[in-house]
């Protein structure tokens, strides 16, 4: 199985980190950092698209986890775009902090921090590399719920994105914070939703052989949404430009699982 694993990863690693070297580039000449976010989504999909040409396991399973992987990496980078592009000359809070605690040498530091992105990306993919080099035909238990959950959590995602884009569409919502939909129950249900595909593909993995190992990306990405990039990030930029009116908001709602509330 790792013979069979050792030029997907090989040509994944490459161009991913050739691809973030020109993200770096672009966000260099025009000092913003954020579209970083866009290209971190669309690299999975690249990356299926290369086990797609160079696996060895069952086409048909192969097919199915490539196109779940493209429609929620297109989505989800499609989305991001639209975030970043729609104030791509201002940068993002959370970049614009890393540059100043950066600096002097924040080009220099952003250009490795995009690169660690793209290794990220090849370690996230554990899960497909392993589903895709099964040999054995025919779908098991895991694929079947892996897809259902996927599914379920894929539109949630997407819903949660929706209500929140048509909240900040909205005039008279200026200053304040989103707490309608999803996000009444949740300050973060996409970040939920997000974690629970990670999830779905690393069941959909346990139908493989070594597919435990799968548990290994869900695992890094709840960790980077709880206590890295993901949430306290998040939060303090939202207590910044929003102060009282979201301190209140973290009294009365759940950080992450949606409907679990503070008592």
């Amino acid at each position: 199985m790792i013979e069979a694993l050792v030029l997907p990863v090989t040509i994944s690693i490459i161009a991913c980190c050739l691809i973030m070297a020109a993200v770096w580039f672009w966000a260099y000449k025009i000092k913003n950092g954020g579209v970083v976010d866009i290209f971190w989504s669309l690299n999975f999909p690249v990356i299926v698209l290369i086990i797609l040409f160079t696996s060895e396991g069952w086409r048909e399973r192969t097919w199915v986890i490539c196109a779940m992987v493209v429609v929620w990496g297109v989505r989800l980078g499609v989305h991001l775009g639209k975030r970043v592009i729609g104030h791509i000359d201002e940068e993002e809070g959370r970049y614009a902090q890393l540059r100043e605690d950066w600096a002097p040498n924040a080009n220099r530091n952003l250009f490795w921090f995009f690169q660690a992105q793209g290794f990220s990306n090849v370690l996230l993919s554990l899960p497909f590399f392993i589903i895709s080099a099964n040999e054995n035909k025919g779908f098991s238990a895991f694929e079947y719920t892996g897809f259902v959950l996927w599914l379920i959590a894929l539109s949630c995602e997407a819903l949660a994105d929706n209500q929140l884009n048509r909240f900040k569409m909205d005039p008279s919502n200026e200053g304040k914070v989103c707490n309608v939909g999803l996000w009444k129950h949740s300050r973060h249900p996409n970040y939920f939703f997000e974690w629970l595909i990670w999830m779905s593909f690393a069941i959909f993995a346990l139908g493989s052989p070594y597919g435990y190992l799968a548990i290994i990306s869900p695992a890094i990405i709840l960790d980077l949404l709880l206590n890295v990039t993901g949430i306290p990030t998040t939060e303090k930029q939202a207590v910044r430009s929003k102060g009282e009116l979201y301190k209140e908001y973290q009294r009365t709602t759940s950080a992450f699982i949606p409907w679990f509330k503070k008592k």
